[in-house]
């Protein structure tokens, strides 16, 4: 029922900066995604034709057909064969995923999507480098091809990369993010654990009152903004085929910017939260939600608004980094079960119902302040480190 996360081993960590961009690295750079923007379309142009007729196209094929092509192009040697060859890389991946997805005959919303065509102008920029694509040398950032980019050092690496990513966002800025091994960097003992379950009216609810995560709602306060940007998109819409207007790419850059602020907003919250909860408490029960299904419900909304999946990212990856023991515990009946005794409820509770209350022993608490303690229980920890050993209530605390 629980899965460790394998804290306070070493792994990899991205480290990504901004990147001043000249006149012409922008030209090598769009050159470069241009090529390998081709050998991606080349890839799923001969997937499609191989799954037809039940050929293989792994990576073997596509290597060969990726080395046949810069015999026969020129202007495809101009370019970088690490990035090319890193591109072949991910639609292999991508494919494969795809494949065994079907394999599995899983539901057609749960698979994982064939590789598409990536189209001119509508997709970014992205290249992948490997070691022996890129060097760094007196600060700047030096690319297979003779291109040099100034990189702007928020702070210092904590070793030498392994790879780099060149990759533009929606806005058009340009960014370096380089995978780097890093080291667990422990913090003092405190003998505390914490159990947290993931909702839509709060994003997480704790064991601990001081721990929970309100519900910030960064995207509902920047939606009349939005609003206000489409509908000046929307009357500013060229036609079919044509050509955009000024106007429209300026509109365009502006919905942009306010994305971009609500994804920064909430990743800042969820970061200094995880750190916060880390940083107390030396074991964490933490549910494994999966938020998919909720796509495509009433509270879809409200729930993308959360981050659900974002911030529980942060907080597996900060307890990685500080070696702190993260259960990811299954979310099956945690609101039918009873956080005290741990008697299970005959029916699910209804969503509008929002105080559980315990046929066996009573108890009486808020339904994901139960669910709180359930994840604890069910990770295996004692919780005479948790702030109150059962959940709130006063039925509860007069069964003590």
């Amino acid at each position: 029922m629980t899965r460790p996360t394998g804290a306070g081993e070493p792994g990899y960590a991205r480290y990504t900066f901004r990147l001043r961009v000249s006149s012409a690295a922008l030209a090598a750079l769009s050159s470069e995604w241009e090529r390998c923007r081709w050998v991606w379309n080349e890839c799923a142009a001969r997937s499609r034709r191989a799954y037809r007729v039940g050929e293989r196209c792994g990576p073997a094929q596509l290597d060969k057909m990726l080395t046949e092509a810069r015999g026969r192009h020129e202007w495809l040697r101009e370019g970088g064969s690490v990035p090319q060859q890193q591109v072949i890389r991910d639609f292999a991946t991508s494919r494969t995923k795809a494949l065994k997805d079907i394999k599995a005959k899983l539901p057609v919303r749960q698979r994982a999507g064939m590789p598409r065509f990536k189209k001119k102008g509508l997709s970014d920029p992205t290249l992948n480098y490997t070691r022996r694509g890129f060097r760094l040398k007196d600060g700047r950032l030096h690319l297979a091809g003779g291109v040099a980019l100034t990189v702007v050092w928020s702070r210092d690496l904590p070793a030498d990369p392994s790879s780099v990513r060149i990759h533009r966002d929606g806005l058009g800025h340009w960014y370096a993010s380089f995978v780097v091994r890093v080291e667990a960097e422990p913090l003092a003992a405190t003998g505390s654990v914490i159990g947290i379950d993931w909702g839509v009216w709060e994003t997480a609810t704790t064991t601990s009152d001081r721990h929970d995560l309100r519900h910030a709602e960064y995207g509902k306060k920047g939606a009349g903004k939005l609003a206000g940007y489409q509908r000046m998109m929307a009357r500013r819409k060229p036609v079919r085929g044509g050509a955009v207007s000024k106007g429209y790419a300026a509109v365009k850059r502006r919905a942009a910017k306010v994305h971009k602020k609500i994804a920064r907003q909430r990743q800042d919250t969820a970061r200094k939260w995880a750190k916060r909860v880390v940083t107390d408490f030396d074991r964490l029960a933490v549910e494994d939600f999966r938020p998919k299904f909720l796509a495509k419900s009433s509270m879809a909304k409200k729930a993308a608004d959360a981050a659900l999946s974002a911030t529980k990212h942060e907080l597996i990856n900060m307890a990685r980094k500080h070696g702190r023991d993260l259960r990811l515990v299954h979310p099956a009946h945690t609101t039918m079960d009873c956080g005290r005794c741990g008697a299970r409820a005959k029916h699910p509770l209804p969503l509008s119902e929002r105080t559980y209350t315990c046929a066996a022993c009573g108890a009486v608490s808020p339904r994901d302040k139960n669910s709180a303690y359930v994840m604890l229980a069910r990770a295996g920890f004692n919780p005479a480190g948790v702030d109150r050993g059962r959940p709130d209530g006063p039925q509860g605390r007069q069964a003590a």
